[in-house]
């Protein structure tokens, strides 16, 4: 369709949708008041101008999304002026809202259901998964979740393809795409802790923090020697204290814990044993110990550069060492520094290596 053909469909559906206000709307409308029906749409528009910000849409995808929420700004009378009207506008998104409605007859129907894939078929599935897991590691998002689709309409009964595809959606903040792929993970597996941990992340990501609590406790139990859920519990469990204490729900202040740093926490760093035991550790390396002896004994108070040197050479090595010991550990603090405002500071964000 070439851009005049656009233009016409436009000016139709708009005629139309005026015409469906007008006649059809009070009809299709029976039994809700006007005030629902315009909050309703409000939501509609919220949700389809978020999907231009987010979503993987094409050129012509996005100008039909744009063409459809001026259609419905102007048969309902609605604009962007409304989503400052508390009166109007709906607290939780709309797709949230719709996830929770739907029936759960796909989430609850047994796997044993599905038929028994071939050895060739499982194959085919594995590969896959497998270029799946590529696409992840290249952040192609998109193309990672359409290969675990694949995967799975040719096994699917494997619980891991699900828990695979809930990491990709979760990439692309389909979080309550994941936490159905989740479910359904542990409908096949009930012990697998990583389906726990990423139904975790995909409530925390909702500001459900008491359903990523429970989550992240079942992980835990399943997989105690993993640090990731463990960091996650504590995460989830400080959010809900924090909710408990100011009594706001949504908790999108600053993490505290000194100001500085770009707003690292360094509180919650130094709180953290797994970082503070590496520190120890690290600083027993007697290399280690040669380069902070130099600072110490007065290299930074020269002005020939040399001390700075020193501490660059410390800091490095330092990082090298983290790097290696404790990959995750890293990566949680990279993260933080990046996105100071965000607490969710596991590794349960979809960074874990899929199987």
């Amino acid at each position: 369709m070439n851009t005049a053909e656009r233009r016409y469909v436009a000016s139709r559906s708009h005629a139309l949708s005026v015409l469906y206000a007008s006649y059809a709307g009070p009809a299709a409308t029976k039994g809700l008041g006007m005030s629902h029906v315009k909050r309703l749409v409000l939501s509609i528009v919220q949700f389809l101008r978020q999907q231009l910000q987010t979503a993987d849409l094409s050129a012509d995808a996005k100008e039909s999304v744009e063409v459809a929420v001026q259609c419905l700004e102007t048969a309902y009378g609605v604009s962007l002026e409304d989503l400052s009207n508390e009166s109007l506008v709906v607290s939780r998104p709309l797709l949230e809202i719709f996830g929770e409605a739907l029936p759960r007859e796909h989430v609850q129907t047994s796997h044993e259901n599905v038929p028994e894939p071939t050895e060739a078929q499982k194959a085919e599935a594995e590969k896959y998964k497998q270029e799946g897991n590529n696409m992840m590691k290249l952040e192609m998002y998109t193309a990672a979740l359409e290969c675990y689709t694949k995967a799975i309409s040719l096994d699917g009964r494997n619980a891991v393809y699900y828990c695979n595809r809930a990491a990709a959606h979760s990439k692309l903040d389909n979080h309550l795409d994941a936490i159905e792929d989740c479910k359904r993970a542990l409908e096949i597996d009930p012990k697998y802790s990583k389906a726990y941990g990423r139904i975790g992340l995909a409530y925390a990501s909702l500001n459900q923090h008491q359903k990523a609590k429970e989550c992240y406790q079942k992980a835990v139990e399943l997989d105690p020697e993993n640090q990731s859920y463990v960091n996650n519990l504590r995460v989830a469990e400080e959010k809900l204290r924090d909710m408990a204490s100011s009594g706001n729900g949504d908790m999108r202040r600053p993490s505290g814990g000194g100001g500085g740093g770009g707003g690292l926490d360094f509180g919650s760093l130094l709180n953290n044993p797994t970082l503070m035991n590496m520190a120890a550790t690290l600083m027993q390396d007697p290399s280690m110990q040669n380069i902070m002896s130099g600072l110490m004994s007065g290299g930074l108070s020269q002005n020939t550069g040399g001390g700075l040197d020193a501490l660059l050479q410390a800091g490095q090595q330092l990082a090298s060492q983290m790097q290696a010991a404790n990959p995750e550990l890293v990566e949680q603090l990279r993260r933080q520094m990046n996105n100071p405002n965000d607490r969710n500071s596991s590794n349960q964000d979809g960074t874990e290596r899929n199987n």
